[in-house]
């Protein structure tokens, strides 16, 4: 156990926590402070009602930032060049295209939740909204499917990545604070993706499209006589630049419309304005940089479980499947697969990568706060009385980082600030856990941060926008689609508990 910045006793303890907790939930929900400052303002609430020393308080809160920083920063960043680079090279489009109209009928939602699980690896969940949004829209109109009956399948595969696989910011953030393995993680959260995409996306919409009939929002317009268009962008399913929905939190903006005047090569300029005329890099070239960090990281976690340590391939899988060399290994495949072959030059390529970087400070910062916030907790000792209890209760490590997650989830309306602290206050009994075991303790908070998103979370105003949706219908559709996820998530984490 390690030493405590407090002497204080366990009633103050659990005090402080639920303060500091309370201050975090209170500020994002209520004040509508941005999560950083309020995660701040709860470290600090935390540190002095348990009586910690400020000095202490700082010092700790700072620890756990850097080393969030360190340990989960670089990741979410290589990753975000490779989603920009699939994004601006039309990769991502290209696998859209190939796979939709490979497909009709009643095949047509599996397979737009399959491409939406497919390049939902390395993007963003808005990202991947912003992607795949003007192409359900076009494919509704061109054909008799629904419109719900093809967008709760793409949400749905999004959602279920973003949650529950790494590289997505909240799984390496619970990986993080609970030192679980990266590769079994990995292995772990593609297994229970699998079935929850599954009954979450064409199970639950096939159902739900009979009940909540939608009208295709009117934001194809002149575009949906251009359908057999193709491009690099999204309009490359026949959408014209007026044609994007322009009413979202984003603006129908793509990946890396948004940096402004961050862009290295071109300040005051979006990085669009300078890009050539593209060229698809080709379906193949996309989907093998996507899948490439994944099966190198996955590679590593098969190594570590079936070869001898000592082995020598087993050591070089170890090397190439740690997180950070797979995802750079990606970013130069991409470089030259997706940059390259789109006709990119090197002074373009770096304009994407370098304007990958500005959307995502945000995350970075609430990461690393929400970091310095977990240490502020476990150096108090909240965690110790957390585990202490929890094991005098007999209450499962699971089910217990899961409702943690559920509830911040559900009062803060913030996927990430749920993970990071439940994460924390369930770190102690990740000690008492075997290897498999911690990892599907990360994914039981992953699956609980997914919880019902409602009217206190930005994604669901975002699909409500899109989809042309009210507040009654967005929560029968949307939020009951996050909750099943949620749900069946954590339902196929304890199976696979019952078997590892």
């Amino acid at each position: 156990m390690t030493e405590t910045i407090t002497d204080a006793g366990t009633a103050q303890l659990v005090l402080a926590a639920v303060l500091g907790i309370a201050v975090v939930v209170l500020l994002i929900a209520w004040a509508k402070w941005h999560p950083f400052l309020a995660l701040i303002s709860g470290a600090a609430v935390l540190g002095l009602a348990a009586g910690a020393a400020p000095a202490d308080t700082i010092e700790s809160f700072t620890k756990g930032l850097g080393t969030t920083a360190g340990g989960v920063g670089v990741l979410i960043a290589l990753g975000s060049m490779v989603g920009a680079l699939l994004a601006e090279s039309g990769g991502a489009d290209g696998i859209v295209n190939r796979i939709v109209n490979g497909v009709s009928g009643a095949a047509l939602p599996w397979a737009m939740a399959g491409v939406a699980a497919l390049i939902g690896l390395p993007l963003f969940f808005e990202v991947g909204v912003v992607l795949l949004v003007p192409i359900v829209l076009l494919v509704v109109r061109r054909t008799d499917v629904g419109l719900l009956r093809l967008g709760i399948p793409a949400l749905a595969g999004l959602s279920v990545l973003h949650g529950l696989v790494p590289p997505h910011p909240g799984p390496l953030v619970a990986i993080d604070s609970l030192q679980a393995d990266l590769g079994l993680t990995l292995m772990f959260g593609l297994i229970c993706a699998i079935p929850t995409v599954i009954i979450a996306g064409p199970v639950f919409g096939n159902f739900i499209a009979k009940r909540v009939p939608l009208p295709v929002p009117a934001l194809l317009g002149a575009g949906a006589s251009s359908a057999g268009a193709s491009s690099a962008s999204a309009t490359s399913a026949g959408l014209a630049d007026a044609d994007r929905p322009s009413t979202g939190p984003v603006g129908g903006q793509d990946f890396v419309d948004r940096d402004d005047l961050a862009d290295p090569v071109g300040p005051g300029k979006k990085v669009d304005e300078q890009l050539g005329p593209r060229r698809n890099p080709g379906f193949w070239a996309a989907v093998l940089t996507v899948l490439l960090p994944v099966a190198l990281m996955l590679a590593r976690g098969a190594a570590e479980l079936l070869l001898p340590e000592g082995d020598a391939v087993r050591d070089v899988l170890e090397v190439v499947g740690e997180p950070v060399v797979a995802l750079l290994a990606g970013v130069f495949v991409a470089m030259w697969a997706l940059g390259k072959r789109a006709g990119f030059d090197r002074r373009e390529t770096n304009a994407v990568l370098g304007g990958a970087l500005p959307p995502i400070a945000g995350i970075l910062l609430i990461v690393a706060a929400g970091g310095g916030f977990k240490q502020v907790l476990v150096d108090a000792g909240v965690g110790n009385v957390i585990a202490d209890a929890a094991r005098d209760a007999n209450i499962n490590a699971l089910l217990l980082g899961f409702l943690v997650a559920v509830g911040i989830r559900v009062a803060t309306g913030s996927a990430t600030v749920a993970t990071i602290t439940a994460a924390g206050i369930v770190a102690p009994l990740a000690t008492t856990l075997d290897r498999p075991e911690v990892s599907l303790l990360a994914l039981a908070i992953g699956a609980g941060s997914l919880f019902f998103s409602h009217v206190n979370d930005a994604g669901f105003w975002m699909v409500k926008e899109y989809f042309g949706m009210t507040v009654g219908q967005t929560i029968k559709t949307w939020s009951i689609m996050e909750t099943i996820i949620s749900v069946v998530g954590f339902a196929c984490v304890m199976l696979l508990s019952l078997i590892v």
